[in-house]
């Protein structure tokens, strides 16, 4: 049994990270601190003036662990890495993860290629982004292809020159050939520096060239060549046109700023490249009610930049950030070079600040009210579940179950998982009843629900012997409420299995009427009817119609899959291996029984044989058939 007070006591004045674990193990919260003694033991105290989220939050810790680090700057990088890994519930999180498109000119090989990259590896390439649009980045390196013809191949030259025949790219003019010593290392290695300008931002230079090629082309009256420069000059325009020069530094910077309501705020983010504005992206901070606009900012900062590979020389803010040094070592630290970060109060910059400001503020009000929307059906909807069962708990995680079977054949058990209202797909499971025989749900669910909590248990004591996070495991993550499609029969299973395995988990029965139409709620012996037009009832009726299709779908795949296996099992010389061999081939059972004798024959590891057997079964199949319809 964890002691809260004893190890308090215990907790070093050194820096670190520490984490807030509750009832089950889960992190909680991720939190950091020059001096572990003094932080963690402010949240036990009583006198401490604590918003009302870390209140709620004190109630649900049930033990934490820390990690001592050398320095302030090791405990911020630590505590960036941990809240990125675990999300914790009660932490500040930025709602976007977004992995933006790069384009990557790999310099360190011979004769460099051109690639699109979600990553940006610290190696010896060059890398041009990020781009807030994958579709604009692919559309670049395509016209960057058809200009400069550079190979797309994987091949390794020179090694590997002359050792095969050029691609179809070299026949169709869409390379030079490096791959056979078409183009000498040189003439190629100008092309790569002038795409290098050319997404630095140079296009006046690239459009000179284009030009200068169009005109030679037209005098020489070779219009086809003519055509294709010209189309290639358009493709230049086009993509020169959509980046706005916003200063003449030609710096990269990142302008950030803000729009906040009471319990979320949205940033808008401008990106700038060799000082055009190449794109701008808008991200959600949930949970920051009890937060200043400083802290607001600070806890963007901190999670944005340890998600995002790509630093800028300059990040220019609208609000000042708390441990602003240390935040600045590290951001120089990942950039390997200095970070500059300012907050303007006047010029230019201040001028780029309140424009990011005002469309912050403008995206907040075009999906403001379907954000609220959004919150009302599902995080409001859970909330309307807790008040009309009077729960006391707090509940994140649902799962709900229901068992699929006709008359007993190939009974199956479904597992959804809904997430703050919303499904968690991830965690769906699927369970193949083993133990009962014929139609019976009662026992049925509880195999189900004994399955999925007994591997939970086992898991979670496994994780804890190895020292790994609980919160990480398949099943070890357990449920705040579990819904039970059914009445009192079904929650008293359920209720069963959890007392025998020592879980204490609220358990609720979806009710339904004569007509089979849900009503309401079960719990604790009670009946609680609900409005069908409340935002609680539609998601009541949305979880109990996911499980209810999630085992249904299994149910027939099995049934279709036991359908096929019987009626192939039947043909003579047809075993597991030749009866998937003449599934993929020809898709399903009715069109092998349609094939003719030559399909069949056809087939990759079929003998005349085999097939002049299947061909025969069914049509001496179907004619049995026909002559049972005439008798």
């Amino acid at each position: 049994m964890f002691d809260i007070e004893e190890n308090l006591k215990n907790l070093p004045m050194q820096p670190g990270v520490y984490l807030m674990k509750d009832m089950y193990d889960n992190i909680i919260y991720v939190g950091k601190a020059i001096k572990l003694r003094n932080r963690v033991r402010q949240y036990f105290r009583k006198s401490t003036n604590h918003s009302n989220k870390i209140r709620k939050m004190v109630t649900m810790i049930k033990s934490f662990e820390y990690i001592v680090t050398d320095s302030e700057l090791e405990a911020l990088i630590l505590e960036c890495n941990l809240i990125k890994k675990h999300r914790p519930k009660y932490n500040t999180l930025l709602k976007d993860d977004k992995a933006y498109p790069y384009i990557k000119v790999t310099v360190d090989e011979m004769y460099p290629r051109i690639i699109y990259s979600r990553e940006l590896k610290k190696d010896k390439a060059k890398y041009f982004g990020p781009y807030t649009n994958a579709t604009g980045a692919k559309e670049t390196i395509e016209v960057i292809t058809k200009i400069w013809k550079i190979r797309t191949c994987n091949r390794r030259l020179p090694k590997d020159i002359g050792k095969e025949r050029p691609c179809l790219n070299y026949h169709i003019k869409q390379c030079h050939g490096p791959c056979q010593g078409y183009i000498s290392r040189e003439d190629y290695g100008a092309h790569i520096h002038e795409i290098i300008e050319f997404l630095g931002g140079k296009y006046d230079k690239v459009i000179g060239i284009l030009e200068e090629k169009m005109k030679q082309a037209s005098e020489d009256m070779d219009f086809e060549k003519a055509a294709e420069y010209r189309d290639q000059l358009m493709s230049v325009k086009s993509i020169a046109g959509k980046q706005k020069i916003i200063n003449a530094s030609m710096e990269d910077q990142d302008v950030i700023a803000f729009a906040k309501s009471q319990d979320e705020a949205l940033v808008q983010v401008y990106f700038i490249r060799h000082g055009k504005l190449i794109g701008r992206e808008h991200f959600h901070l949930d949970g920051v009610e009890d937060l200043h606009r400083q802290e607001v900012m600070t806890t963007f900062v901190k999670q944005f930049y340890s998600g995002t590979p790509y630093i800028p020389k300059e990040i220019i803010l609208q609000e000042e950030i708390d441990e602003a040094n240390i935040i600045n070592a590290w951001l120089d630290n990942k950039r390997g070079q200095k970070v500059y970060i300012k907050v303007p109060r006047k010029g230019e910059k201040h001028k780029l600040v309140e424009l990011a400001a005002q469309n912050a503020l403008l995206t907040f009000q075009q999906f403001g009210e379907r954000m609220k929307r959004e919150d009302r059906r599902t995080k409001g909807a859970v909330q309307e579940l807790i008040d009309l069962i009077c729960l006391d708990d707090d509940v994140t995680r649902i799962e709900a179950y229901d068992i699929s079977n006709i008359h007993g054949f190939e009974a199956v058990g479904s597992m959804v998982v809904f997430e703050e209202g919303k499904p968690k797909r991830s965690d769906y499971r699927k369970f193949r009843i083993k133990s009962v025989k014929g139609p019976n749900d009662y026992k049925s669910m509880e195999e189900v629900l004994t399955r999925r909590f007994t591997h939970a248990l086992e898991e979670q004591k496994e994780m804890l012997l190895k020292k790994q996070d609980v919160s990480l495991g398949k099943f070890t993550r357990l449920p705040d409420l579990i819904l039970m499609d059914g009445g009192k029969g079904q929650v008293n299973i359920a209720l069963k299995v959890l007392d025998t395995l020592g879980l204490r988990i609220p358990v609720c029965g979806m009710v339904k009427d004569d007509k089979h139409r849900t009503r309401g709620l079960y719990y604790q012996n009670v009946e609680f009817n609900m409005d069908t037009h409340s935002e609680g009832f539609k998601l009541m009726t949305r979880i109990q119609d996911e499980a209810h299709r999630f085992a249904i779908e299994y149910h027939r795949k099995l049934r279709s899959k036991q359908q096929i296996q019987s009626i192939l099992d039947d043909i003579e010389g047809i075993g597991p291996k030749r009866r998937v061999t003449l599934i993929k081939h020809f898709g399903s059972v009715e069109k092998i029984r349609q094939a003719e004798l030559s399909d069949l024959e056809a087939v990759v590891g079929i003998s005349q044989r085999v097939a002049n057997t299947v061909y025969h079964f069914f049509r001496d199949e179907d004619k049995s058939s026909s002559k049972a319809n005439k008798d």
